[in-house]
């Protein structure tokens, strides 16, 4: 083995805190797919699946008096593919990636849904190689500092979802969202998405403002996001004129 990468390899075990006893699992799951040949997709779907209970378990412990719905979210935020990335890049994983000529062309090593997707399989790898214990012991290790800085529950709702309790809370009517134009070719398709709220004594984003409508455009690459963006700016425009 070269000395770089036998040298990596061994960081990223004590990033790990943990050593593998058959350092093929780890081999295997460096493998990405463009390789050919046994890569780390199998693994993948197994690191996924532990590292969702492990996080569940920690999380039910740790937040005793939270509801499901909080448990959810807080456990989503956690094992997202960003934070997945971030941790991947902290651990240097891009460095002992295995890539096939064109991956590694193009930054695969940089790559961030590549870096996720081969956290999750190392995990998988350490449960083979170790048990669970180990993989627990693991993945509770690299989540130590994430899983002690959580933001609250509540703030870790979506827009569309804080909008609509706002506006139940205050007797409003629902919000509506209307797709008003998409444009781009299919790859990289850009929808335009208007969400209004109507009530008695809403108030357009500036304080001064008058009439009984509020409204917000927003663009995203898929309408769920443009949604989500319009949203987020129709909460502002009200919690505005609550705050003035």
């Amino acid at each position: 083995m070269d000395v770089n990468r036998e040298a990596a390899l061994y960081k990223l075990q004590t990033a790990l805190g943990y050593s593998f006893a058959d350092l093929t699992w780890l081999e295997l799951a460096l493998t990405h797919r463009s390789v050919g040949g046994r890569d780390n997709e199998r693994l993948e779907f197994l690191g996924d699946s532990v590292l969702g209970f492990v996080i569940s378990e920690q999380l039910f412990g740790q937040f005793p008096d939270e509801d499901e719905g909080a448990l959810t979210r807080l456990r989503a935020r956690l094992v997202r593919g960003w934070t997945l990335g971030e941790l991947a890049a902290e651990l240097q994983l891009g460095d002992c990636l295995l890539l096939g000529i064109g991956e590694r062309k193009t930054g695969g090593s940089r790559r961030r849904s590549i870096l996720a997707n081969t956290m999750e399989a190392v995990l998988g790898a350490v449960l083979l190689d170790g048990g669970f214990v180990a993989v627990r012991q693991s993945i509770l290790t690299i989540f130590k500092s994430r899983l002690n800085h959580l933001p609250p529950a509540e703030t870790l709702k979506d827009a569309k979802t804080r909008l609509q309790e706002y506006l139940q809370a205050r007797g409003y009517e629902l919000p509506a969202y209307e797709l008003i134009h998409q444009a781009g070719p299919d790859h990289a398709r850009v929808f335009t998405v208007r969400c209004e709220v109507t009530g008695k004594g809403l108030q357009p984003g500036t304080a001064n403002g008058r009439g009984n409508v509020v409204q917000a455009v927003a663009s995203g690459s898929n309408r769920r996001t443009a949604e989500q963006q319009a949203a987020a700016d129709i909460l502002r425009q009200l919690q505005t004129e609550t705050n003035d």
